[in-house]
């Protein structure tokens, strides 16, 4: 008697789950999301993430592309697409990322000193691509050519108190702007949705100007430094440092953002904004538990202040953020976790649940 063929759906999550694919094979995962938030009411979404080896070789490092795509019941849409694609020997490092949303943003103001007050709930179509090329130059080194383009456009300030007059930032209107550049990086990880051991070094210049088509011209330096160090066999000390620093005249979006789902976790992301950006986080994980194969956690703690010049940094200035989260091995064989992260500040916490560590 033949045996009944299994359900494409119990099938699916007995290869998700127990994840029997072969360690060389790509893997794909897709899964739906809800939330929920002030601005957007119940969000509809999808993630996706696609895991390989340049030509099934595990000694290559492993390439990951991950996206996500939501609808609210406000008629607000968006999509990111992230990648980090290595080829074989990993001579070549393609790094980048394609983001467009309609999507509301809370701006606050610009500056370290923007009270925690809502000026304003701003309303616009946002497109961003921003792509890194780069090749092997010697052993761990690459470098290429970097661009980034960023659209903002439709864009509408809806105050929230319309007697709280406040002068509107500089590209308020909308702009798009093309930057061209350079980027050196040292880059030993072999896994980078979860390092256990490695260091990560990047250093990039982008300038943005009218020969491009930018309304705006202006430069910008970004600086992302990553450490990870094993402790005995499952736990993992991780370090990250980033600076972004503006020359010339950058539109408010493309300010340096402090917050979000990377860095000083716990802060809305652009809950203060300014030219120039440095901050700092350390995290120690453990993956996993010794009683649970599958599950582990982590605690972090994170630093980081913004600022037009170095002149007018105070000490109140500075920022700090912590918190602990749990983890879950999504696909055994490539050591790719699942994260859920608590976030505290000095004003209220943050909820993230992502695929692949913080950093």
């Amino acid at each position: 008697m033949a045996q009944k063929k299994e359900f494409f759906g119990v099938r699916y999550f007995k290869r998700i789950f127990f994840d029997t694919m072969p360690k060389e094979r790509p893997q794909f995962l897709a899964y739906p999301t809800v939330a929920y938030s002030p601005e957007t009411s119940l969000e509809l979404g999808v993630s996706a993430l696609y895991v390989r080896y340049a030509k099934g070789d595990t000694n290559n490092r492993l390439s990951e592309i991950n996206g996500f795509a939501f609808y609210t019941f406000q008629n607000q849409f968006g999509g990111i697409i992230e990648h980090a694609i290595y080829s074989d020997k990993n001579k070549w490092f393609f790094l980048g990322k394609m983001k467009f949303q309609s999507f509301p943003l809370t701006f606050y103001g610009i500056g370290a000193e923007a009270p925690n007050i809502k000026l304003s709930k701003v309303e616009a179509f946002q497109f961003q691509l921003k792509e890194r090329l780069l090749h092997k130059i010697h052993g761990n080194f690459y470098g290429g050519l970097e661009f980034d383009l960023q659209h903002l456009g439709r864009v509408r300030f809806n105050d929230y108190d319309t007697s709280n007059y406040y002068e509107k930032p500089l590209g308020h209107e909308g702009s798009t702007n093309l930057g061209t550049g350079f980027g050196i990086l040292y880059d030993n990880r072999h896994n980078v949705l979860n390092v256990r051991h490695g260091f990560f070094s990047e250093l990039a210049f982008l300038y943005y100007g009218p020969q491009f088509g930018s309304k705006y011209e202006f430069s910008s330096m970004f600086t992302d430094i990553r450490w990870f160090h094993p402790i005995r066999k499952r736990n993992v000390l991780a370090v990250h440092a980033v600076g972004q620093f503006s020359f010339g005249n950058p539109p408010f979006n493309q300010l340096a953002l402090l917050g979000g789902e990377s860095i000083m976790r716990g802060y809305y992301l652009g809950r203060f904004r300014d030219r120039n950006l440095i901050a700092t986080q350390v995290e120690y994980r453990m993956l996993p538990f010794s009683f649970a194969k599958r599950w582990g956690a982590s605690v972090f703690a994170g630093t980081g202040f913004v600022y037009n010049t170095f002149a007018s940094v105070e000490s109140n200035h500075l920022l700090v953020a912590g918190g602990a989260g749990v983890r879950f091995l999504l696909f055994r064989k490539k050591d790719v976790w699942v994260r859920l992260d608590v976030a505290f500040t000095r004003e209220g916490q943050g909820v993230y649940i992502y695929i692949g560590e913080a950093f």
